[in-house]
């Protein structure tokens, strides 16, 4: 089979100025008012959809307002309340080690530091990049399963891998990052979706798309 067909440095340019163009001031989709909730919302969205999850926070956040409260929460009433989330049991106790680290080493507070997030129960890099681009606008990127499919259609990648699709996708646009994965995200959720991509009908970027194959991270 022949190789995929790679973007340009014009075509990267192009791209990248229609995506600050149309999403300027996208954000995430997660229902959040502060860094606890957000870094919260943003580890039940792993495998979940930004929806389900808006569905599960209202009753989580009000029942533990706080990394306090979450510190010493009961596993099988958060698992009650996480039960339509996918990998719950997980989840929950992820969820009460992340807070009970919060208390004993981070004085209850979200430390806003990539090294010191990731040491927080369920929380990766790809998790502590999304929780800095959004709430400090931080020039990451983070990829996803659509930032994933949305690089490989347009010829921004052809990495096997979130990391190393990661690591092409900053080198090539290098700046505005926070909002070109805010982008992505919503272009791949809406727009350039694993199934039947609304090519013909609302895509801004037909001419540079190399592929409507879907794509998945290995």
């Amino acid at each position: 089979m022949a190789p995929m067909k790679k973007a340009t440095k014009l075509e990267i340019e192009h791209i990248k100025e229609e995506f600050l163009k149309r999403y300027d001031e996208a954000v995430t989709e997660l229902h959040y008012h502060n860094a606890y909730e957000l870094v919260i919302a943003v580890a039940l969205s792993a495998q979940c959809t930004d929806k389900r999850v808006n569905i599960i926070t209202p009753a989580l956040f009000e029942k533990y307002p706080d990394a306090l409260s979450l510190a010493n929460a009961d596993l099988d009433e958060l698992k009650a309340l996480l039960n339509t989330c996918s990998f719950f049991n997980n989840k929950a106790k992820n969820l009460i080690a992340m807070a009970q680290r919060l208390i004993e080493v981070y004085e209850g507070q979200v430390p806003l530091d990539e090294k010191e997030l990731i040491t927080l129960a369920g929380v990766g890099q790809k998790t502590a990049h999304v929780v800095l681009i959004e709430y400090t606008q931080a020039n990451l990127m983070a990829v996803d399963t659509h930032v994933f499919r949305v690089s490989h259609r347009l010829g921004l990648s052809d990495a096997k891998t979130a990391t190393k699709t990661e690591e092409e996708l900053v080198k090539k646009f290098k700046t505005n990052l926070h909002q070109l994965h805010q982008a992505m995200v919503l272009f791949g959720r809406y727009i350039c979706t694993a199934q039947s991509p609304k090519c013909d009908s609302d895509c801004f970027l037909q001419e540079f798309c190399k592929t409507t194959k879907s794509f998945k991270p290995g």
